[in-house]
Formats: C-alpha cells, sequence, structure tokens
C-alpha cells in the first residue's frame, strides 16, 4: 500500500451558512479554520460565490491574512473572483463552475468547451504565484484540456460516486470508483496533480483515499454536520484517521 502523505483540505463554507441563515457574526468561519488547523487540516478550502451566499470577501480577507496553512480559493471563472484572488494570492485557486440556482456545485466544470478563454483567464492567477486547479468530472476529454490549457492540478468530483452509495446503487457506485481510479491514473500520467473531492463522508472516503494518485481531499460539509453532534476538532481527527487508515 501506498505510503504516500495524502492532504486534508477543510472547506468552511457551511459556518458561513450558518452564519448567514441569522445575519449574525457568528459562527465564525475563521475561528473554524483555526480549529481545523489545530486538528491537523493541511489546509482550508473556501469558495467565493458570486451571490456571496456563505463566504463573503471580508472571510476570505481574514483567512488570508491569518492562516497558517495553505488556503484553496473556489471560485467561478469571472472577473470579478480573478481580480480578489490576484488581490489575496492564495496558495491555490481553484475554478468551480457555478449556478445561481443550484444548492451546492454539480458536476465539473466544461473545461473543453470554453478551453482558449480557460487559458487565458488563469494564465495571470499562475504568474501571480497561485496553483491553479480545475474541478471536473472524471471524464478524460476533460482531463485533457486541463492539461491543455495549463492547470497544474485536477480536483476530481466524488460527488455521483458519493450520491450512488447513499441511494443504495451498488453497481453504479462501484462503476464511478472504477472510473474515479482510472482517471486519476490518467491525469498523473499527463503530469497533473490529483485532488478529490465533494460528498465524501465516513463512509465513502476509504476507497478515495486509497488511490496513490489522489494527493489531496477536500471535505466540508459533511464534517461541519458532524461537528454539531462530536465537534468540529473530533469530527476532523476521525476523518483523518480513516484517510491515513486508507493510505
Amino acid at each position: 500500500m501506498s505510503r504516500t502523505p495524502l492532504r486534508l483540505g477543510v472547506n468552511i463554507d457551511h459556518v458561513a451558512t450558518v452564519r448567514n441563515a441569522r445575519g449574525s457574526a457568528y459562527p465564525d468561519p475563521l475561528r473554524a479554520a483555526l480549529l481545523a488547523e489545530a486538528a491537523g487540516a493541511d489546509g482550508i478550502t473556501a469558495h467565493l460565490r458570486e451571490d456571496r451566499r456563505h463566504i463573503s470577501d471580508a472571510d476570505i480577507a481574514a483567512l488570508a491574512d491569518r492562516l497558517t496553512v495553505p488556503l484553496n480559493f473556489e471560485m467561478a471563472a469571472t472577473v470579478e473572483m480573478q481580480a480578489i484572488a490576484l488581490r489575496h494570492k492564495p496558495h491555490a485557486v481553484c475554478i468551480v463552475p457555478e449556478k445561481r440556482e443550484e444548492r451546492t456545485t454539480e458536476g465539473g466544470l466544461d473545461v473543453r468547451r470554453e478551453e482558449a478563454r480557460l487559458a487565458a483567464y488563469i494564465a495571470p492567477l499562475r504568474a501571480a504565484g497561485s496553483r491553479v486547479s480545475i474541478f471536473i468530472a472524471a471524464d478524460a476529454a476533460q482531463i485533457e484540456a486541463a492539461q491543455r490549457i495549463g492547470a497544474e492540478v485536477i480536483e476530481l468530483h466524488t460527488g455521483a460516486y458519493c450520491d450512488f452509495h447513499a441511494e443504495g446503487r451498488i453497481a453504479e457506485r462501484d462503476a464511478e470508483l472504477a472510473r474515479l481510479t482510472e482517471m486519476a491514473t490518467y491525469a498523473k500520467a499527463l503530469g497533473l496533480e490529483v485532488h478529490a473531492g465533494h460528498g465524501l463522508t465516513y463512509d465513502t472516503v476509504q476507497p478515495i483515499a486509497a488511490l496513490p494518485e489522489v494527493m489531496e481531499l477536500n471535505i466540508g460539509h459533511f464534517l461541519i454536520g458532524e461537528a454539531i453532534f462530536l465537534g468540529l476538532e473530533p469530527a476532523i481527527r476521525e476523518m483523518r484517521r480513516l484517510m491515513d487508515a486508507a493510505r
């Protein structure tokens, strides 16, 4: 079994969701991020959406100023978000698809359809020192397009795999896991660093964590939910334990 270290990025978006439900100043996403650091998170992920439904501009500024672990700034490929990323220069920028009406990110980015625009879009981000990741489905054509535009990292969307597991659709779950496995190997062969995330839980994380090509998992919603029952630090430590055991 591979002993390559597997990084855990903790997404703190939904701490902000709870805060914004009442329009209050609490709970504070920065406080959650600092607790995640203490619990062993290797990085913090935050998605500044165009509609600011959870993370705010002030949250990004505070995270960029106070974190001692890398900040992974998730964003849509818009002019506004590019300017914010260039101002804060986070360790990593993850380009994701975004629709106003969706509850959460649905599917991966269609890199092939916008290849020329995305290549020009990410160039200044890379020049500013941010690693650029593209959030995509486990699809060879999309992986090839991500490599052509100059992305250094892809993040494979694990949402379908997790949904099939939750619905008891075992054959489809296993087929999706096989697809993720194949595409992680293919992406690494193309020289891309491979990350994965979306919908991962204690029940679904280990088969993904066991993939030797995967270098980082980004997990948020489930951990914030578990924190209600366990506390944030114990919830993260249990996820870390499962990830390490799978490795």
